[in-house]
């Protein structure tokens, strides 16, 4: 069977499922294909932080982009998402951590971007006051926050369908070819055509841009995240380190997710992680030493979602340097949730019209060239 479509998006993570419902938007009809359902690796099982903080300079528009999407999801997708904006903070542990964010707070002024705040020991203490007494300050962004990943990316990609998208679950895209001006994908016994072709694919991103001759310097990694047993309220925002790895939050029912970076092994072929426990262990005793109220908890749980880090960090996101019709929207190295919104608003833009008003320079293929 072959359908006709305006644009393929493979991929059904938050970055496919915003990108297809900003088509929508635009007019425009797309087909999903996701190998197993939407959100079943990274988008789904990350720590859900909605952050601007501490981001890397190239990535600050885009995050601020999406950022005014986070504040009005419900309208967009009829769903909260568990969007709570009760800020983050970045814990400095000691002077010399301090006086690096102070020259980070400083740099970020100068350039125009004023979300984050330097906050002395004692402001710190007011916006986490569990934290260990001798930290002596940290950074806050206060418009930030953190949402449900999983009942996230179900509302796009719910609302995408609801406005046209053709989804495809449980069938990966295969035999991927542009012939004459249409790209063609086959999904199981279908087999997809259209002008557009948008490669969302997360961690199997990296290899279908190699497939078609734009090999970018990706791994595969499996962060790794651990929930608690319930202990009494006592923090707001979401926390990070400045030095070491960690992130932080608690939710509504008492219980703290504990993340930070340390990975798991991952295992693409059969969508399988195996878990570090001694580096859990550290995230574990981190929070005990800077914690003093977390003491009594037990963990609960641990897991580790699969996606693509780049060697320098940052997504890849915008046309491909070689093919008419491609776009790449993939590797977004550990921080790619919050920017889920703004990147499908963003790509949907450049496919539209050509261009974004949202600069993405730093963010392009052609980096790696």
């Amino acid at each position: 069977m072959m359908g006709r479509a305006d644009a393929i998006i493979i991929g059904g993570g938050i970055h496919g499922c915003s990108t297809a419902l900003h088509l929508c938007l635009r007019g425009f009809r797309p087909v999903l294909i996701e190998k197993d359902y939407a959100g079943r690796h990274a988008s789904g099982v990350n720590a859900g932080g909605v952050r601007q903080l501490a981001r890397h300079v190239a990535e600050i528009p885009l995050s601020i982009r999406s950022m005014d999407i986070w504040e009005t999801v419900q309208d967009l997708v009829g769903d909260s998402c568990g969007f709570d904006s009760h800020g983050q903070v970045l814990v400095a542990e000691d002077e010399d951590e301090l006086d690096i964010c102070r020259a980070r707070v400083a740099d970020l002024h100068l350039r125009g971007f004023t979300h984050e705040e330097l906050v002395d020991g004692k402001e710190l203490r007011c916006l986490v006051p569990a934290v260990a007494e001798t930290c002596p300050g940290g950074v806050v962004s206060r418009r930030d926050g953190a949402a449900d990943p999983a009942r996230t990316t179900t509302a796009f990609r719910r609302r995408a369908e609801e406005l046209g998208t053709i989804v495809r679950e449980g069938v990966a895209a295969a035999h991927i070819r542009r012939e004459g001006k249409l790209w063609h994908v086959d999904a199981g016994g279908e087999t997809f055509e259209a002008p557009v072709l948008v490669n969302a694919a997360g961690a199997w991103g990296g290899q279908i841009a190699a497939s078609l001759g734009e090999s970018v310097p990706v791994e595969t990694v499996a962060p790794m995240l651990m929930i608690t047993s319930r202990v009494p309220e006592f923090i707001k925002p979401v926390v990070i380190l400045r030095g070491r790895k960690l992130s932080f939050k608690q939710f509504a029912n008492g219980t703290v997710l504990i993340g930070g970076g340390h990975l798991a092994t991952p295992y693409q072929d059969t969508n399988e992680t195996v878990l570090d426990w001694q580096k859990l262990q550290e995230s574990a005793r981190t929070v005990w030493e800077l914690f003093p109220v977390m003491r009594g908890a037990t963990i609960v749980r641990a897991w580790a979602g699969i996606e693509a880090r780049m060697k320098d960090d940052l997504p890849v996101i915008g046309p491909s340097a070689k093919h008419e019709g491609l776009f790449h929207q993939f590797g977004f190295s550990l921080h790619g949730f919050q920017l889920g919104p703004g990147a499908g608003a963003v790509m949907a833009e450049l496919i539209a019209t050509g261009n974004t008003n949202t600069p993405i320079d730093g963010l392009r293929i052609e980096r790696f060239a």
